[in-house]
């Protein structure tokens, strides 16, 4: 009896050894899938909401039908830097934000102005250009404008939710509001007076007029403008609280600031170096 209670024993033993051995390999398997799990979540495309219609910044080459533009061309260079492969989704100013704001895109990126405003409801990257404001008017008459009271009653064309449209508003212009169009149409309803004025970013005026030959119109360049909502430069949108994509995406704005890749990108799209703060004289500075 004593023996076979020996050999019961070393028998379950045995089996017990075997069991543990099975759980231990299942377990290194899980742990395993579930490293594995992480580290794809990490190389997901980056999804960037854009408009795909504010030239040079987003928009598409019309040979190629490629998008492109500075911003387009930043965030390539900053996704290559962080291994992660990029998808862009099309909307407008107020489609880019919500899209960011309910987890639907990682980041906009459009020539959003780091605005206190938009800081209370989402974080920025560093900014990666720098600009100042200015006012597209009819060559002819300067649209009637000579001066910033004249403003008042003129039809200011423009996309709402934005922070030129607010500006032209409390300077007592009537709204046009579009949705996402391109440069083109904007130009050509001024030029023909369905609206009087487009105010914008100075370098996208100016090679919006550029790209239209015959166009009619000018940018006044003795009403430069800026705001406290663009002092601070142009960003990439996050979602608030998205520290860690933050900090990635600032690691990787400067390093391509060093290497001289943003100012080869601003070069190839404004013909200028964007990146640095403008030295042109300011008409005048609103606290808007």
């Amino acid at each position: 009896m004593q023996k076979k209670h020996v050999r019961f024993c070393k028998t379950s033993a045995a089996n017990l050894l075997k069991v543990l051995s099975v759980a231990f390999i299942f377990s290194l398997i899980l742990v395993g899938c579930g490293k594995q799990s992480t580290a794809s979540d990490s190389n997901k495309p980056l999804v960037v909401a854009t408009s795909g219609t504010l030239y040079p910044t987003s928009y598409h080459n019309t040979k190629s039908q490629k998008l492109t533009g500075y911003d387009i061309e930043v965030v390539r260079a900053v996704a290559k830097k962080l291994n992660r492969k990029v998808t862009f989704k099309e909307y407008n100013v107020d489609g880019q934000l919500t899209a960011v704001k309910t987890g639907k895109a990682d980041i906009a990126a459009n020539d959003f102005s780091i605005s206190p405003a938009r800081k209370k409801e989402f974080a920025f990257s560093k900014p990666y250009k720098h600009s100042f404001s200015s006012m597209v008017v009819r060559k002819s008459d300067n649209s009637g404008i000579n001066s910033w009271s004249d403003i008042k009653g003129k039809k200011a064309a423009g996309e709402a939710g934005t922070n030129y449209q607010r500006l032209a508003k409390k300077l007592g212009a009537t709204l046009v509001n579009y949705d996402n169009v391109s440069n083109d149409v904007y130009l050509k309803d001024v030029k023909n007076g369905k609206t009087d004025l487009i105010m914008n970013d100075y370098y996208l005026q100016k090679l919006a007029l550029a790209a239209v030959p015959n166009n009619g119109l000018k940018i006044m360049d003795n009403m430069y403008y800026m705001t406290k909502e663009d002092k601070a430069g142009a960003g990439m949108v996050m979602k608030k609280g998205n520290t860690k994509l933050q900090k990635q995406i600032n690691k990787a704005l400067s390093e391509l600031q060093e290497d001289g890749t943003l100012t080869k990108i601003s070069k190839q799209f404004y013909h200028a170096d964007v990146t640095k703060k403008p030295t042109e004289k300011i008409s005048r500075t609103f606290d808007e």
